[in-house]
């Protein structure tokens, strides 16, 4: 915009370019052309090209008048009607400024005409007293024209699909996010000058009339907006602006679902919010990384993105810039990462383009640095501004904002197919309900979900209250240890290897019954691993053997048995023995681990107590287990 305004008030200094006068020999004209000056200084902007049109009919070579009519159109985006102004300056006085060169050739950028564009860049460039700085804009713009051409050329497969008017009105919608199952959307809708939440769910494969969010989040006097959603849709994070307890004058606020409803927003505060403008948050599937929008010192120009890390203590850290791998001199906006914690997909119009600003994605390299980012292409971008676009889970599916014609009214929010080349890394998600299982009431249970080779933790939260649900996304390529607890009853444990190919193609449902602490309650211990006829622990058995240590440390009048079995392949001589040795491996664990022995026994059963049929390689896995038993309460 900055730019924009330059050239909106170039004619209105005292100076003129070589000595040129911009007044019309006609008084009455630069009358008109003067009252035109005070509109735009208003905003007025129609005001101002009446103004402008009355000038030039009473002078019709009144080339400053056409001149500002250009700068004018250009800032509403009225290409076409500026590139005709710009060529009439020229055609009056073809040295009338090189602000008028500057201004034809991004008016014809942004109208598409990228070869036509070049020339008048070009020539701006070479104007004698042009500043550094300008020339430097004109190169960058060449090669966003040069780029353009040759994307023309690869166009990618685009089939946007409007929601409908289960979502979308005649209002504007915008900024569509969606939860890792894709059964709750939230999106933003401009009503009037006021900004509010509305959120639809999938019944039947199609999206519901869409509601207002929440009282608690929604106000009718100031905006909410540029949302993300946790994948779990419990946590929703968004930007409010000049509230009484904000910061400065943008600031991003976090609140949690609470049954059917929402929290009260929480400002983040220090040092993510400052008394300058913090937006358009995003999170990570882990919850422990948030990026955002700032204007804060220390950027590399314009609006750049920022992240920060949640630390053990719950308090963030001192956010980082994301580097000119990412951002550039110009605005990078719209952060979205994806759950596979590795893409990022944002908007700039600072990376080569096709216009205003367009879409592009970034991933995680081994070192853990961004690469450099890739043009989503066209004719996903345009001429025009792209930005806001979000990923589902699986990876195929967009979500975007357009106003395109065919729509319901404004901007509506559509969705297409995303292209191979720039699809991110496949997840895939665990979701569940927690139950009481004698009452079958739902629990609110502590939910983890550990990376098993590095115990690096991918999710952790708690089941809603009201429905015991939760939802977790998780990575292809590694495996994942589960937890499931609550006080007062005995944990559950479950495991997903998507180490495997097309492990990740389908997500993974469960229902969880926790048992009451009782005598005789059995848990499997699903986590705990041994390499084959051998019973040594394996790295991977240190999460669930933590667990079951904090288990037993949290109910210390506890006694259990650990129980080995096994499969029916091979002798039953040596089966036995090789259940002994693995269930007396725990126990020795935990009694180095400070668990006293007078609470603890072992037992081999080898394969004399299968749980399913040893006729298949997931039955026999399954017979293979480490079980723990309450003896005493």
């Amino acid at each position: 915009m900055k730019g924009f305004w330059i050239f909106l008030f170039c004619f209105s200094t005292t100076l003129v370019y070589g000595q040129k006068d911009f007044r019309s020999g006609n008084k009455q004209a630069q009358k008109f052309y003067e009252q035109a000056r005070f509109s735009l200084s208003a905003k007025v902007y129609d005001q101002a090209l009446e103004e402008l049109k009355s000038a030039i009919k009473l002078d019709p070579n009144f080339v400053a008048a056409y001149q500002q009519t250009a700068d004018v159109n250009r800032i509403l985006q009225r290409y076409e009607t500026a590139v005709q102004n710009y060529r009439k300056v020229l055609e009056l006085d073809p040295e009338f400024h090189p602000l008028t060169f500057i201004g034809l050739a991004e008016s014809l950028l942004f109208s598409g005409k990228y070869q036509e564009a070049i020339p008048q860049f070009k020539k701006y460039a070479a104007f004698p007293g042009v500043p550094e700085e300008g020339k430097k804009r004109a190169a960058k713009l060449i090669v966003d024209c040069e780029f353009s051409i040759e994307a023309l050329k690869k166009p990618v497969p685009f089939n946007p699909v409007n929601l409908g008017p289960s979502i979308n009105s005649d209002k504007e919608e915008y900024l569509p996010v969606v939860t890792a199952d894709e059964e709750t959307i939230i999106f933003t809708r401009m009503a009037g000058n006021n900004e509010d939440f509305y959120t639809s769910a999938k019944k039947d494969a199609k999206w519901t009339k869409s509601m207002y969010l929440s009282p608690s989040i929604n106000t009718s006097i100031y905006n909410e907006g540029a949302q993300c959603i946790s994948p779990d849709g419990m946590y929703l994070f968004f930007t409010g602006c000049n509230r009484p307890e904000g910061k400065g004058r943008c600031d991003i606020y976090v609140c949690k679902r609470e049954g059917k409803d929402w929290s009260k927003p929480f400002n983040l505060g220090t040092p993510i919010n400052t008394p300058g403008w913090e937006s358009q948050p995003s999170i990570s599937a882990d919850g422990r990384t948030l990026y955002f929008v700032s204007t804060r010192p220390g950027g590399l120009g314009g609006y750049d993105i920022w992240k920060t890390e949640l630390g053990p203590n719950g308090s963030w850290s001192e956010p980082q810039n994301l580097g000119p791998s990412v951002n550039t001199p110009y605005d990078e906006i719209s952060p979205f990462i994806h759950h596979d914690s590795n893409t990022l997909y944002f908007a700039s119009n600072g990376w080569p383009g096709l216009g205003n600003k367009d879409l592009f994605m970034s991933r995680v390299d081994q070192s853990g640095s961004f690469t450099k980012p890739v043009n989503l292409g066209y004719p996903i971008n345009t001429p025009g501004e792209e930005s806001g676009l979000t990923v589902s889970s699986n990876g195929k599916t967009a979500f975007f904002a357009s106003d395109m014609k065919g729509g319901q009214g404004g901007m509506d929010i559509y969705s297409f197919e995303v292209p191979q080349a720039v699809r991110p890394g496949a997840v895939t998600y665990v979701k569940g309900k927690v139950f009481d299982a004698k009452t079958q009431e739902p629990l609110d249970a502590n939910i983890k979900i550990t990376a098993l080779k590095t115990n690096a933790i991918a999710f952790e939260d708690v089941s809603d209250f009201e429905s015991g649900e939760f939802l977790a996304v998780m990575q292809a390529g590694k495996s994942f240890g589960l937890s499931v607890d609550k006080k007062g009853y005995l944990f559950y444990s479950e495991n997903f290897s998507l180490d495997k190919p097309n492990a990740a193609a389908k997500p993974y449902l469960l229902s969880v019954g926790l048992q009451k602490i009782e005598v005789g309650g059995l848990v499997t211990l699903n986590n705990i691993f041994f390499a084959t006829n051998k019973f040594e622990l394996l790295p991977e058995s240190k999460t669930e053997l933590q667990q079951l240590i904090s288990f037993l440390n949290l109910n210390p009048t506890v006694s259990i048995e650990i129980d080995g079995h096994t499969d029916d392949v091979g002798d039953d001589k040596i089966n036995q023995v090789l259940s002994e040795n693995r269930a007396k491996t725990v126990y020795n664990y935990l009694v180095d681990s400070k668990i006293a022995t007078s609470r603890l026994s072992f037992k081999g059963y080898g394969e004399s107590k299968p749980v399913t049929a040893n006729t298949s390689a997931e039955g026999r896995q399954q017979n293979r287990r480490t079980e723990f038993r309450i003896v005493k309460r």
